[in-house]
């Protein structure tokens, strides 16, 4: 589906029109092969690099054909409680700034309900919001990642039961696939800031070097993250490892301990003359050495550290 918007300096709000104008956003989810051909034509926009929008393994980078410059990214956004990243496209042509998505994002509701403002007539201003804003989404979810991981952490010295393990190696996949998007990203916008693909204003040269140096904060924070679930699931695996040769050591040593006694009855078993067979205080005999012996074999693994 293809939706034009519009705003200027002069308007109050930003509108969506009916037919394309100059200074528009061109707005594109799901795009059908035939939207694809429109765009191709009547913009006079690459066919091959638009179906490259809604690639779902297509990575981050930037294009320039002819006027147009073309920058692929990847948007994170939440479905059934499991976060993704979906494929992007921004990109600047001479007279407009059009975007190309897959699917329906949340992401752009944000523009287009006023929350964001924007000038869709300040091209390259537009774009860097845009990036500025993807640069909060990831931020958002980041964030909220290591305040769980935080939360869960807290309870390692504690029980900790499978199900938190699965969401630790949950979190470090969720992580690892938004790193895989940023770093490509701010690749990219590297190359934006040097002004190799786009024309920089004065005043939009520091908003675009802000949006890189977040972009390669948050590059730092994702790498961090990991490193953090990485030394809990370490020092979990260490304290279970830990507490079950603890357990394993105090059943070898009560093994041994119990053995002791189930010798010498066994050997009071054997249908031959042994020490004490004629006394009638046998039984209390024995089971008195029985019993110093065990005492003094325990005795000696409690000092020695072996229970």
């Amino acid at each position: 589906m293809i939706t034009f918007y519009q705003k200027t300096i002069t308007k109050g709000k930003l509108k969506q029109i009916e037919q394309f104008k100059v200074g528009s956003w061109v707005h594109v989810e799901n795009p059908s092969e035939e939207e694809f051909v429109r765009l191709g034509e009547e913009f006079k926009l690459n066919l091959g690099l638009l179906e490259d929008a809604i690639d779902p393994y297509e990575v981050p980078r930037v294009e320039v054909e002819n006027t147009t410059t073309y920058i692929f990214t990847r948007i994170p956004y939440e479905e059934d409680g499991q976060i993704f990243t979906a494929p992007v496209l921004f990109g600047v042509a001479e007279t407009f700034v059009f975007t190309i998505c897959a699917r329906k994002l949340v992401f752009f509701e944000r523009f287009m309900d006023g929350r964001v403002d924007v000038y869709t007539t300040q091209k390259v201003r537009f774009l860097l919001q845009l990036l500025a804003e993807e640069d909060a989404e990831y931020a958002r979810f980041i964030t909220l990642i290591n305040k769980e991981v935080r939360r869960l952490s807290a309870r390692l010295s504690g029980k900790i039961s499978n199900e938190d393990i699965v969401r630790f190696v949950n979190f470090e996949t969720i992580l690892n696939d938004l790193l895989d998007a940023l770093v490509p990203t701010n690749a990219t916008l590297s190359k934006l800031v040097s002004g190799k693909f786009l024309t920089l204003r004065e005043e939009d040269k520091e908003f675009a070097n802000d949006v890189y140096l977040e972009s390669g904060q948050l590059v730092e924070l994702s790498r961090s993250n990991i490193r953090a679930l990485m030394n809990i699931r370490n020092a979990y695996s260490t304290i279970m490892t830990n507490n079950l040769n603890r357990v394993i050591k105090l059943l070898t040593g009560l093994t041994i301990v119990l053995t002791i006694p189930s010798i010498i009855v066994n050997m009071y078993g054997m249908n031959v003359w042994l020490p004490f067979a004629d006394s009638m205080h046998a039984f209390w005999i024995i089971a008195s050495i029985t019993a110093v012996v065990t005492t003094l074999t325990l005795w000696v693994f409690k000092r020695k550290e072996f229970l």
